[in-house]
């Protein structure tokens, strides 16, 4: 293999008269590194995207939620012993794989446990109404399950624990919420339920007034705009709930296992209860994600592929121009294979190279892009003003390898016209 490779290497550097085929290796090595920069580039950009997505949705929402069909139910101690505790073996199929070496890692299992109660309402603070998302939260584990954004004024989770359950119950709202109504921490505003009491005129909605305990911003305009925080005794209260409650959230110790944890889960409560995993939640936002991050790996790889026929032409030609030296390498003993070989070695050192100066690349620049952030993007429609970055081991590998496989598969046509040479002809010719 030693003399293979030494003639590869000889072949690559031209004569004089035949510097058009290196100006084509040069244009062939350069296509493979550029295919190979922007693909590790836009694909660790995408997911920085997605990570930052779902940091910021599973912020807010819990990795599984447990609802009953029947509405809300009591016995909440017991149902909530018998859900901790739970843990799984981890799967070993490729797709959970990839998913553990893309941050997952253990015996997957449940961490905490909150119960929650849900209301539509209507805020009125006198200026404007809103339609808003009430949660009832248990102060004493909600902050185990989710994670409250930053404060803006106010109190946070600490207003809902020193309630003593007299006078207005306390509130967290979303600073966009807060603008519309024109809100403060201190304010006291209305939730107007729908469902109030029948009377001879109608249905009377049910108002009651509750103090801004605080202004929170979440970093999505959704949940700002949208989300409202109360103590869950003030929610059960509100709906004359008594002690039952909506369901629970509860995180995971790996947020992809929460599809498997959630099916244990299912298996473990049984009917009437549900149970639904972060992936099921957000579905269409983070299915629409990966097509997208698909369809860009696949779009992107046609640069490699279009670099991989400029390596075609480049053996073509070389084979073309090297008819004289193949026939003598033939007369003196060289082998087809060896031909073969010579030949498959110079088209996949351009492939090597290419990828090299590719991945070389893709990695400088996302990391300038990551510790620089010279590149700004509009924060209201992005939720972060610079471009995230995420590079996962497994993607550069998948890249890098795609890459040479292409450039070795654009090597074995010319290869074999080279090795079928018949030297006789070739050297008559020449």
């Amino acid at each position: 293999m030693k003399y293979e490779f030494f003639m590869a290497l000889r072949y690559l550097r031209a004569r004089k008269s035949h510097k058009f085929i290196s100006l084509i290796s040069l244009i062939s090595t350069g296509g493979v590194a550029l295919g190979v920069m922007a693909l590790i580039v836009v694909i660790a950009v995408m997911a920085g995207f997605e990570n930052h997505l779902r940091t910021k949705i599973l912020g807010v929402n819990a990795h599984l939620l447990v609802r009953s069909y029947e509405g809300p139910f009591d016995h909440v101690k017991s149902l909530e012993s018998k859900i901790q505790g739970l843990s799984i073996k981890p799967e070993s199929s490729l797709g959970s794989l990839l998913d553990r070496l893309h941050g997952g890692s253990g015996r997957p299992h449940i961490t905490a446990v909150t119960p929650i109660v849900y209301i539509q309402a209507l805020l009125s603070s006198g200026r404007a109404v809103n339609g808003v998302a009430i949660r009832g939260v248990d102060p004493a584990t909600v902050t185990s399950v989710i994670t409250f954004g930053r404060l803006i004024e106010g109190r946070g989770v600490d207003a809902f624990r020193e309630w003593d359950g007299k006078g207005p119950p306390p509130v967290i709202i979303g600073k966009e919420l807060a603008g519309v109504l024109g809100a403060h921490a201190g304010n006291f505003i209305k939730i107007v339920l729908p469902s109030g009491t029948i009377t001879p005129v109608g249905m009377m909605p049910k108002i009651r007034t509750v103090r801004v305990a605080g202004v929170q911003t979440l970093g999505m305009y959704e949940y700002d705009m949208s989300l409202v925080f109360m103590p869950l005794t003030a929610a059960q209260k509100l709906l004359g709930l008594g002690n039952r409650i909506h369901g629970f959230e509860i995180r995971v110790s790996d947020i992809y296992a929460a599809d498997a944890m959630a099916k244990a889960l299912q298996a473990r409560l049984g009917f009437p209860f549900w149970v639904m995993d972060w992936q099921q939640m957000s579905r269409n936002l983070f299915a629409a994600l990966k097509l997208e991050k698909f369809a860009m790996f696949v779009v992107l790889t046609l640069i490699v592929l279009v670099a991989a026929f400029n390596i075609i032409s480049t053996l073509t030609m070389m084979v073309m121009e090297k008819k004289g030296d193949i026939a003598i390498l033939k007369a003196i003993g060289a082998t087809d294979g060896q031909v073969l070989r010579i030949f498959m070695l110079n088209g996949l050192m351009i492939g090597l190279l290419g990828t090299f100066i590719g991945v070389s690349g893709g990695l400088g620049l996302c990391w300038l892009l990551k510790h620089y952030k010279f590149i700004k993007i509009p924060k209201e429609v992005y939720y972060t003003d610079s471009i995230p970055i995420l590079l996962y081991s497994s993607d550069v590998i998948l890249i890098t390898v795609s890459a040479i496989i292409i450039c070795f598969l654009a090597t074995i046509y010319p290869a074999r016209q080279a090795a079928r040479l018949n030297p006789s002809e070739a050297l008559r010719n020449t």
